[in-house]
C-alpha cells in the first residue's frame, strides 16, 4: 500500500487479487476508484473500496472528477500516489 496526504486529503493505493484501488478520504468522507488488476478497462467509482459502484468511466480524469465531487473538493486537490498514475484507458 502507498499512502500520501496533501490538501487535507489522504490517498491510498493498493491492489487486491482482482483490482487496483485508489481510495481517498477527507473529513470522514471517502471515495474510491477501482480498475481491474490487469490495468485496463473502465474505472469504477465507489463510496468505499467495498461498496457497490456508483458510476463507470473510461478516463482517469472523469473518475477523479466524480471522486472529488464525493469529497467536496476540486479534482486538482486530489493527491495521486505514483503507482496510480497510469490508471484509466
Amino acid at each position: 500500500m502507498t499512502t500520501i496526504s496533501e490538501n487535507g486529503i489522504s490517498a491510498s493505493y493498493f491492489e487486491t487479487d482482482h483490482e487496483r484501488v485508489l481510495e481517498f478520504s477527507r473529513d470522514g468522507r471517502t471515495a474510491a476508484v477501482a480498475q481491474n488488476i490487469e490495468g485496463y478497462g473502465m474505472l469504477k467509482v465507489r463510496d468505499t473500496p467495498d461498496s457497490p459502484e456508483i458510476e463507470r468511466y473510461y478516463g482517469f480524469d472523469m473518475a477523479l472528477d466524480h471522486a472529488a465531487e464525493l469529497l467536496g473538493v476540486k479534482p486538482s486537490d486530489l493527491p495521486i500516489p505514483d503507482p496510480a498514475d497510469d490508471m484509466g484507458m
